[in-house]
């Protein structure tokens, strides 16, 4: 069985993130196709990228680094819960991303954004960023509004409609990461 992540992608102080996680999380729960663990970078502590050598290289230093490096190889496949911010994507999201080469490669990711337009540009950047470490990234991807998702734009109240969107960006995410297994095997 697949293992994925479900990463809370902000760490900002008052971030609506951790709910929309939840929720997600919550539904990933009542599947019977992979396990799902709620990860959240602001548990994650990670500094500004502090690593001397280039991370594809594998030659980690910093403690923190190794953490997160074991944290992200254990999955087969992650679910970015992420804001958008300034028509992108959020610093903290990026630099996490930057700080580890090989463990995010050959595996799958999709999307949950968030923000004024659904985070969808966030979605777009992220692929891209995803491309140059490796993941190939499914089709289906979940956008919710600040002005109908959300009451006073804090309190999270997803539209009935968003919960099968998140089933069918899992189902990709699920069998791709399967799929690509055997790459990961096959590259030890």
């Amino acid at each position: 069985m697949v293992k994925i992540a479900i990463i809370v992608g902000s760490t900002r102080p008052g971030r609506v993130g951790p709910a929309v996680a939840r929720w997600v999380h919550d539904l990933a729960r009542t599947r019977q196709d992979a396990e799902f663990e709620l990860v959240d970078l602001a548990d994650v502590r990670l500094p500004l990228l502090d690593e001397p050598v280039p991370p594809s290289r594998g030659q980690y230093s910093q403690p923190h680094t190794k953490a997160w490096a074991a944290k992200v190889a254990s999955f087969d496949g992650y679910v970015f819960v992420t804001p958008e911010y300034n028509h992108g994507i959020n610093g903290a999201l990026k630099n996490a991303i930057d700080f580890v080469y090989r463990e995010w490669n050959d595996k799958a990711a999709g999307f949950v954004g968030y923000g004024s337009a659904g985070g969808v540009r966030a979605v777009e950047q992220l692929r891209l960023v995803m491309a140059e470490v490796q993941v190939a990234t499914v089709r289906n991807q979940v956008a919710l509004s600040l002005f109908t998702d959300f009451e006073n734009f804090t309190v999270f109240k997803p539209a009935e409609p968003h919960a099968k969107s998140v089933h069918r960006m899992l189902d990709q995410v699920i069998a791709w990461s399967g799929a690509l297994k055997g790459l990961r095997d096959r590259r030890g």
